[in-house]
């Protein structure tokens, strides 16, 4: 079962594309059109993937926390933070470098990714977005590919390529351009934190790093949300 793991790396990809198309078509919208959605059907697709992985870890004789080689008192707070910069430097760092590859524009960032969303589902999604998105996607990536694959560079490279190609579909647009800038968005990312995870063997660092950045995101979601053109404002920037 462990060699199967890495097969369900490019499943949150599918089924990104997947809600967004069929989403599309059962509302008769362009994709486009339902792409500020992409929040809350990220949190639904998490609680899946979660549950996915607790199923296939089960089925491989572990708990969730043994396919991610969780430890407790294995953290220090020195590594929380050093991680966390880390994440977050590197993070927007080249997310503004790839808005300048793809758009010409620094600093860049797609404008859908904070449009605003109804008042309780934002609210919702501030607490639910960072804690299932550090818990599905390191629990994929990390746990079903770092920690499944034997071949030490292919164990950071493949993942790490999965664990990028799922945000060119968060939300998904049918707009070349885009997809390019949101995959060289996370690639030098994705690539940095399989290969620590593979050294260090600890994925709470990252966990904690993960969800803070996209605690981050919620945080400007729940401002478009709630402020009157604050959205048209962050868009004219």
């Amino acid at each position: 079962m462990k060699k199967a793991l890495p097969l369900l790396l490019p499943v949150r990809s599918v089924v990104f594309a997947l809600i967004f198309i069929v989403g599309s078509r059962l509302v008769g919208k362009d994709v486009s059109e339902i792409s500020r959605w992409w929040s809350p059907a990220a949190t639904i697709v998490n609680i899946l993937t979660i549950l996915l992985i607790v199923f296939a870890a089960k089925k491989n004789g572990q708990t969730y926390r043994e396919l991610i080689n969780y430890e407790k008192g294995k953290t220090t707070k020195k590594q929380v933070v050093l991680v966390t910069l880390m994440i977050l430097l590197v993070g927007m760092g080249v997310m503004y470098l790839a808005g300048y590859i793809c758009y010409g524009v620094i600093p860049y960032g797609a404008p859908m990714m904070i449009a605003p969303i109804p008042k309780a589902l934002a609210l919702i999604n501030l607490v639910l977005l960072p804690v299932t998105t550090a818990l599905a996607e390191d629990g994929m990536y990390l746990g079903c590919g770092v920690n499944s694959i034997e071949n030490k560079l292919a164990a950071i490279l493949i993942p790490a390529f999965f664990f990028a190609l799922q945000h060119c579909y968060i939300p998904t647009l049918f707009d070349s351009k885009y997809m390019l800038y949101r995959f060289i968005s996370f690639l030098p990312l994705t690539i940095i934190l399989c290969a620590y995870y593979h050294k260090k063997r600890n994925p709470l660092p990252i966990m904690i790093g993960h969800a803070v950045i996209d605690l981050a995101t919620a945080g400007q979601i729940i401002a478009t949300s709630f402020i009157p053109g604050f959205y048209e404002k962050m868009c004219s920037m």
